[in-house]
């Protein structure tokens, strides 16, 4: 049992925060898009730069506890979150337009679903990519 724990340790503080940046990724769209009636995709954009920045903060600490060390080591790490998230970005921006912009589908049903897709690939990379530890002599 504690081999298993040992295991998937990271996965449940990524599902907690995964929900917390999901959340405010939505609270911020939902903000922007209704309130400050900007257009879906700056929205999406606004608030995934948001999340993006809460997400790298949570994930480092408490989620993949970071080894990382050094200027050079840190930054590498924050540029391949950064990348990684971009990706998932862009696929959520497409998604919102394609699904809301032409289809006119309800915008917070289809951020919803996009968070779900972007939330398990970003485990992923960071999982196998971004927070891997570093090997020290």
């Amino acid at each position: 049992m504690k081999k298993l724990i040992e295991k998937y340790r990271d996965v449940i503080p990524y599902l907690f925060f995964g929900v917390v940046t999901t959340i405010i990724n939505i609270v911020v769209y939902w903000f922007a898009a209704h309130i400050l009636h900007m257009s879906t995709v700056p929205a999406t954009v606004l608030a995934w730069i948001i999340t993006v920045l809460a997400a790298y903060l949570t994930n480092r600490k408490w989620v993949f506890h970071s080894d990382a060390e050094g200027s050079r080591e840190i930054l590498a790490e924050v540029c391949k979150f950064f990348a990684a998230r971009l990706a998932t970005g862009i696929f959520d921006w497409v998604f919102m337009y394609v699904t809301v912009d032409r289809l006119r589908w309800s915008d917070v049903v289809m951020k919803f679903l996009a968070n779900v897709v972007v939330v398990v690939l970003n485990y992923i990379f960071s999982k196998w990519v971004i927070f891997r530890k570093h090997k020290r002599e």
